[in-house]
């Protein structure tokens, strides 16, 4: 924020090439880490190119934490669903297990 002198001009080449992304550590933008919400936007370069290849794989796919996705780990609700490749496929042995289990 420039009130806050951006950061000590740590964030210069955040604020020239996503000059419109107003996030809360822009210093994630680019980090090789793909975040959703606000990073994972057209302001932002969808994270800086960091969700590039999460968003080819799961276009529709809108969850808090991206990386969870393909992570060996099922995670639940929004992420074991077809937009998220049912987690990127860690969900495919609990839902083979437990068919009618909706968490």
């Amino acid at each position: 924020m420039e009130e806050c002198g951006w950061d000590g001009d740590d964030c210069f080449l955040q604020r020239q090439w996503y000059p419109n992304c107003t996030v809360e550590y822009p210093s994630w933008v680019g980090d090789g880490v793909c975040r959703g919400g606000n990073y994972n936007t057209p302001e932002c370069g969808y994270d800086g190119g960091d969700c590039k290849e999460f968003n080819q794989f799961y276009p529709n796919c809108n969850v808090e934490y991206p990386w969870w996705v393909g992570n060996e780990e099922c995670n639940g609700g929004k992420y074991n669903t077809p937009k998220c490749g049912y987690n990127g496929g860690d969900c495919r042995e609990f839902n083979r297990l437990y068919p009618n289990c909706n968490v």
